[in-house]
C-alpha cells in the first residue's frame, strides 16, 4: 500500500505533463494561442517542476518526507482547480506555473521514500522497477486520459481530474506511510531561484527565435541573461554551504554520466508526444479519443521494458540497457522521421513508437538505480531532486530546441506551399488567409509535416548522443552487482 500511494502521487505528477498535450488543440482554439506559443502550456509546468525539483527534494531531508510529500500534493490539488477555471492565457500558464511549484514538493520526496521504506536488494529493485514504470508509461496514459476527458467533457477536465485523485493519496499517507528522520539544514534558496530563471530564459530564447529569428534582439538578450543567472547559479552553489545542487555528486562517473544520459531522453521523449499529438490529430484527423488510444500501446510496452530491465539487472547490471535503450529509441524516433502528409498510424507511427517506448522502459529503470547508487541516506532526496530535475528541464530545453527546428522547417516549407495555396484559392479563401495567416488543408499538412520531421530529425540525435554517454561514461563495478543481488557490498556512510 506504501508503494501504491507512492506510484500513485508519481502518476499523477508524470501524467499532468502529457494529459494536456491532448488537450493542446482545444486550448488553443479557446484561449488564442498560437502553435509555438502553444509549447508554454507544457514549458510554464516543467520548468518550474525541474527548476524547483532540488528545493523540493532538500525540503523533504530537513522538514520530514511525509509532510513535505503532503504538501506538495495539495498546493498541485490547488493549481489543477485553478487552471481548470482559467479564462485567459495567463491565467492558464499562470496555474500551469504553480502546478509545478507542487509536483516538484512532491515528486522528489515520493522517490526518496522508496528508498527509505524498501529495503536494498531484491524489494527495493521492484520498487524502483514500478516507479520507472509509472514515470515512463504516465505520459502514455496521460495521453489516454486526456483524449477520453476531452471528447466526453471538455479540456479544462484535464486539470479537474487532479483534486480527487489527489485528495485521496493526502487522506491515505498518514495511514501507510510512516515519517523519516528529519536531517538539519539549511534552504539554498538563492540557488533555486537563479537556476529557474536562468532555465526560464534559455527556453524563452530558443522559442522567442523560432517565431523572430536568432537576430531578435530579445532572443540574444535572453540567451545573455540566461548565461549569466546560470553561471551565477553555478558560482553560488560552489561557495554555499549546504547546496541545493551538491556539485560534488557530479565527481561519480555514474552518476554524472546518468544525469546526462536523462538530460537527452528526456529531451526526446517529450519531443515525440508533443509533435506526434499534433500530427494525429491535425493530419490524420483523429479524434482527441482515438489520438489517446493511439498512445495506449506505449504504456503497455513501456512497462515491458522496465519489467525486463528490472528483471535481468542483477544479471548484467546497468549498462547494457542503458545502452541498448538509447539505441533502440535513436532507431524509433529515426523512423519517424520518414512520416509525410501520406503516412497511416499503422503504417508509419505504430512501429517506430514502440521501438521507442520499449526503449525507454529499459532506461528509466537503470538510471534511477544508477543515480541513487552509492549515496548517502542524509542526501537521498537531494539526489532524487537532480535526477527529477534533470528529466523536467532536459524536457523543457528539449522540447524548446525541437519547437525552434520545427518553427524553421516549417517556416521554409510555408514560403513553398502558400504561393501554392494562392494560385488555386477562391476569392474567399484568400480573403480568409489575408485575416487569419492560416492556409487550410492539404497544404497546412505539409507545413505541419515538413516541422514535425525536422523536429524528430533533432529528437533523434539527442538519443544518439545519451547512447554515446551510456557506453563511453558509465561502469559497473563489482560491488554494484552485489548491491542489486542483495549483497553486502560496500555502500554508502
Amino acid at each position: 500500500m506504501a508503494l501504491f500511494v507512492i506510484a500513485s502521487c508519481q502518476l499523477m505528477v508524470v501524467l499532468d505533463i502529457t494529459i494536456v498535450n491532448i488537450a493542446l488543440p482545444h486550448i488553443q482554439s479557446s484561449l488564442d494561442f498560437s502553435t509555438t506559443s502553444l509549447s508554454w502550456v507544457v514549458n510554464a509546468y516543467t520548468l518550474t517542476f525541474g527548476g524547483l525539483l532540488l528545493l523540493g527534494g532538500r525540503a523533504g531531508d530537513i522538514l520530514g518526507r511525509r509532510r513535505v510529500f503532503i504538501f506538495g500534493v495539495l498546493l498541485f490539488v490547488l493549481a489543477s482547480l485553478l487552471g481548470g477555471f482559467a479564462q485567459n492565457s495567463g491565467q492558464l500558464l499562470g496555474a500551469r506555473a504553480l502546478q509545478g511549484v507542487g509536483g516538484a514538493i512532491a515528486s522528489p520526496t515520493s522517490l526518496a521514500l522508496i528508498s527509505t521504506t524498501f529495503r536494498e536488494g531484491p524489494e527495493r529493485n521492484r520498487a524502483f522497477g514500478v516507479f520507472a514504470a509509472v514515470s515512463a508509461g504516465g505520459g502514455a496514459i496521460g495521453l489516454l486520459a486526456g483524449g477520453m476527458l476531452v471528447e466526453w467533457l471538455n479540456w479544462r477536465w484535464v486539470l479537474f481530474v487532479n483534486v480527487p485523485i489527489g485528495l485521496l493519496i493526502v487522506l491515505a499517507t498518514p495511514k501507510w506511510i510512516r515519517e523519516s528522520e528529519r536531517h538539519p539544514g539549511r534552504f539554498d534558496i538563492t540557488g533555486a531561484l537563479t537556476s529557474t530563471a536562468g532555465m526560464v530564459l534559455l527556453v524563452y530564447g530558443f522559442i522567442r527565435a523560432a517565431q523572430d529569428g536568432w537576430r531578435d534582439a530579445l532572443t540574444l538578450a535572453s540567451f545573455a541573461g540566461a548565461v549569466v543567472l546560470l553561471v551565477a547559479f553555478i558560482l553560488i552553489e560552489r561557495r554555499s554551504r549546504q547546496p541545493i545542487t551538491p556539485l560534488h555528486m557530479f565527481a561519480d562517473r555514474n552518476r554524472a554520466g546518468t544525469y546526462g544520459i536523462m538530460l537527452c531522453l528526456a529531451a526526446a521523449i517529450f519531443g515525440m508526444f508533443f509533435f506526434l499529438t499534433l500530427f494525429v490529430q491535425n493530419v490524420l484527423e483523429f479524434s482527441p479519443l482515438q489520438a489517446g488510444l493511439a498512445f495506449l500501446p506505449v504504456s503497455a510496452v513501456i512497462a515491458i521494458g522496465a519489467g525486463l530491465a528490472s528483471r535481468f539487472l542483477p544479471v548484467y547490471g546497468p549498462k547494457p540497457f542503458m545502452v541498448l535503450g538509447a539505441i533502440l529509441a535513436a532507431a524509433g524516433l529515426a523512423w519517424l522521421t520518414l512520416t509525410d502528409v501520406h503516412s497511416t498510424y499503422a503504417g508509419s507511427v505504430l512501429g517506430p513508437m514502440l521501438v521507442f517506448s520499449l526503449g525507454m522502459g529499459m532506461e528509466f529503470v537503470s538510471l534511477t538505480l544508477m543515480a541513487l547508487s552509492n549515496v548517502p541516506t542524509p542526501e537521498t532526496g537531494a539526489a532524487s531532486g537532480l535526477l527529477n530535475a534533470t528529466q523536467q528541464v532536459g524536457g523543457s530545453l528539449g522540447l524548446s530546441i525541437l519547437v525552434t527546428m520545427y518553427g524553421t522547417a516549417s517556416t521554409n516549407e510555408a514560403d513553398k506551399q502558400i504561393p501554392a495555396f494562392l494560385q488555386q484559392a477562391t476569392p474567399v479563401e484568400r480573403l480568409r488567409f489575408e485575416r487569419t495567416g492560416q492556409v487550410p488543408k492539404p497544404w497546412s499538412d505539409e507545413i505541419l509535416t515538413a516541422g514535425v520531421s525536422a523536429a524528430f530529425i533533432m529528437a533523434a540525435i539527442f538519443t544518439a548522443v545519451a547512447a554515446v554517454i551510456a557506453l563511453l561514461v558509465i561502469q559497473v563495478r563489482p560491488s554494484d552487482l552485489e548491491r542489486l543481488k542483495g549483497g553486502a557490498g560496500p555502500g554508502p556512510m
